[in-house]
């Protein structure tokens, strides 16, 4: 058993990001047998890799019930288990049986938006406006003559308009920022602050041990719905100063529970303004967006380091996650920055370069002061699949843009465990169905029985680093050491030097008492080749 204990465990806490349909399909006690889709029982099954690993908490995305309109975060009911992945019993069990190896749980609440089909909205359609079932969400008549136009000017994260006229005899539209299957809550209103509140608990109750909060920036929305316009501040959907009488009140139930954890989704460029969110009274910590997006550059990483520090007590890093390509391709492009509104799929990829550069990220990372997290997947060094089938995509951005961009698929194939052909050990001999996305036949390379024992592969990269990391004192500080240009230096604490080399050429290593961990084998003259990471003992 492992793990890390104490009211601020998630401080420095390895947290590895479980997309549950895409993890293991084992078939739970509901299901005639493996179906293609990952389960809690194929979780279960895997939790001794997950514990060798050495992570210290898992994230799941959401499991509860969902006509699966945006892979689940389209919710029905968030106090059940989606008849796909199992029971609250078996939920029950894994928490349990996660704790018994060390390791927390965390899971996924989506607050900004239901189902359509949840019990809620049905019962707004059903009503009349001004109603209190309306109330919960946005419902308003729509402009011009009869009513044909839009409320207002906003769009859809996931492309078109961000109303959708209903058809009821009244005609009123209803607001979604995303699908048009997810209307979003009203937060004005006091029935969805305890409905929420109330899911808090439940959960709590159940032995979780934490919340990843879905679009966390966006819940609260200006009452009087104006038009957007460029720079408009504030803006009348992100980052309201009303969101965070919410988070406020999430807090005080999360303390009462206490060494439980709020961990906010938002994206803003913005580091002063992100910090507000992680003040004392609010959320334990939010994800480091600027860093997932930094190109591959070491001044610019620099910069991202050192504004996380400044604003934030309990900093977090991460490369990837289930909404963006994969770093092993976008470190293999020519422009290696990621933007959500800029998924080009068109760029060449040199993958050996952006595993390369994948693998010295993975130090540079592991060695942050703060929490990390790790998308599954990326500690085998997987890619981003591009070349899914246009019929076999699922994601609405795919479909709501027509194809113009390319969505989030190729970042959600389901993972290689073992063998040399599809599914690859995703799911036992059998199953009913393949795996929900098609896995690249080259992955029979990257599965984690071919990397299981191999010094040289992904995994025991990741493995060795997660280890090594643990003994690096949660609260050791990182004090940046003279270095060449393009190249990154720092130590934590006495003992561990990270230096990581983004230039073109071949950097020379300090005087050190031993390699610690090094992502590519150093040259015999004891230099640090480009795009490459060393971990050296100092002392």
């Amino acid at each position: 058993m492992h793990g890390i204990t104490g009211g601020n465990w998630w401080h420095g806490a390895a947290i590895y990001e479980l997309y549950i349909q895409s993890f293991a399909d084992a078939a739970g006690p509901d299901k005639t047998g493996p179906d293609g889709i990952g389960d809690l029982a194929g979780v279960r099954q895997r939790l001794p890799y997950l514990a060798d690993l050495g992570i210290d908490a898992i994230w799941f995305t959401p499991w509860f019930p969902s006509p699966l309109k945006d892979a689940g975060y389209d919710v029905t009911d968030y106090r059940d288990i989606a008849p796909r992945f199992g029971t609250l019993a078996d939920a029950d069990a894994l928490i349990s049986e996660a704790h018994a190896q060390g390791i927390k749980i965390i899971i996924d609440i989506v607050p900004n938006h239901c189902s359509d089909q949840h019990a809620w909205f049905q019962a707004a359609l059903r009503s009349v406006p001004g109603s209190p079932e309306r109330a919960r969400f946005w419902f308003r008549p729509g402009r011009g003559t009869s009513g044909e136009q839009p409320p207002n000017n906003w769009q859809s994260e996931f492309g078109g308009p961000a109303w959708t006229k209903t058809k009821t005899a009244d005609g009123e539209w209803y607001l979604h920022m995303f699908a048009p299957e997810q209307p979003d809550f009203n937060w004005s209103n006091p029935e969805v602050r305890a409905e929420f509140e109330a899911i808090l608990r439940f959960w709590f109750d159940r032995g979780v041990d934490g919340f990843r909060i879905d679009t966390a920036g966006m819940l609260t929305k200006d009452p009087a719905l104006p038009d957007l316009h460029e720079n408009q501040h504030p803006h009348p959907f992100v980052d309201r100063d009303d969101v965070h009488e919410v988070y406020r009140a999430w807090r005080a139930i999360a303390e009462e529970y206490g060494g439980r954890v709020l961990i906010g989704e938002i994206w803003l460029a913005d580091t002063a303004r992100l910090a507000r969110y992680t003040r004392p009274d609010e959320l334990h910590a939010v994800f480091n967006f600027p860093y997932l997006s930094c190109p591959w550059d070491a001044a610019r990483f620099r910069a991202v380091i050192d504004a996380t520090l400044a604003q934030e007590a309990a900093p977090s890093w991460v490369l990837a996650n289930h909404d963006v390509d994969r770093e092993v391709t976008r470190y293999g492009r020519a422009d290696t920055s990621f933007d959500l509104d800029n998924r080009d799929h068109s760029q060449p990829v040199d993958l050996v370069l952006g595993t390369r550069r994948a693998r010295a990220a993975a130090l540079l990372t592991a060695a942050l002061p703060g929490a990390v997290y790790v998308y599954q997947g990326e500690e085998l060094g997987l890619a981003e699949v591009q070349d899914i089938p246009d019929e076999r995509r699922q994601d609405p951005i795919f479909h709501r843009t027509g194809g113009a961009d390319p969505g989030r698929d190729g970042s959600r194939v389901p993972l290689p465990w073992s063998g040399v052909e599809p599914p690859f050990g995703f799911s036992p001999p059998g199953a009913s169905a393949p795996p929900w996305l098609p896995q690249p036949k080259d992955w029979r390379e990257l599965t984690v029985e071919a990397q299981d024992g191999d010094p040289a592969s992904m995994l025991e990269l990741y493995r060795t680093a997660l280890r090594l990391r643990r003994q690096i004192p949660p609260a050791a500080p990182l004090t940046w050491q003279p270095s060449p240009d393009g190249v990154l230096a720092f130590d934590r604490g006495e003992g561990l030097r990270c230096i990581v080399n983004i230039s073109a050429a071949p950097v020379a290593l300090p005087e050190h008492t031993a390699v610690l961990l090094a992502s590519t084998p150093l040259a015999k003259d004891a230099q640090l080749p480009p795009d490459s990471a060393v971990w050296l003992s100092m002392s």
